[in-house]
């Protein structure tokens, strides 16, 4: 198997970074990190040189490109079958595709409101209509679907799906939006994966600020 290669941007800011590279970490899949920092007003130009949108997350198998964090984890669960990025139960999968895609192109008030920043200070903010609507159907996703799994995660098992929804973990504690006990029981079983210690603990060392992204 040639090598994975995942480019990414700043892990205390890169949301779409975030999901295909704990995905990865997360299910034992080995990969080499390329890390280009958004350290530019108008981002890094470094980045069109190896991506064809000039956005990372991207994925490069023996010189193939993939990019987008959703077709990044759909390609390399086709790579590594048995590495659990997804259920292996049918409908199961087909839930968890579900409702990874109502996180990517959904819940737009509260991403907009409420970038992913993994240093910041937990506080409130004053927040603009819509964003705990998010907020709630957020928490009954993942209510319904580790009533039914039976958790700890998503599915069970840590898969895609919980991926997809890491830099939401973040936004409710960062910005004190949640309370309820099995909510902040699913956020506490994501914290505790080395996989999102790890990274954490590389955001916190970067140097770099985005002031944009410092709600």
């Amino acid at each position: 198997m040639d090598k994975l290669t995942l480019y990414i941007g700043n892990k205390n800011y890169s949301s779409w970074s975030f999901r295909p590279w704990i995905a990865l970490e997360g299910c034992g899949i080995s990969f080499e990190e390329v890390l280009i920092p958004f350290d530019f007003p108008a981002g890094n130009p470094r980045i069109r040189e190896v991506s064809p949108t000039g956005k990372v997350p991207m994925l490069v198998h023996d010189g193939f490109k993939v990019w987008e964090s959703l077709a990044i984890i759909e390609y390399a669960a086709e790579l590594f079958p048995d590495a659990g990025l997804w259920p292996r139960d049918r409908q199961a999968r087909a839930t968890a595709r579900s409702i990874s895609m109502e996180m990517l192109a959904g819940f737009r008030a509260l991403r907009n409101a409420c970038p992913m920043n993994i240093r910041r200070p937990v506080s409130r903010l004053d927040l603009p209509e819509g964003v705990m609507d998010d907020v709630a159907r957020i928490e009954t996703i993942w209510r319904e679907m580790r009533a039914h799994s039976g958790g700890p995660f998503l599915f069970g098992a840590f898969s895609g799906a919980d991926a997809m929804f890491a830099p939401v973990v973040n936004r409710l504690e960062v910005y004190d939006l949640v309370s309820a006990a099995d909510t902040l029981d699913y956020m506490a079983a994501m914290k505790a994966l080395p996989a999102w210690q790890k990274w954490e603990k590389a955001a916190r060392e970067e140097p770099w600020i985005v002031p944009e992204d410092e709600a």
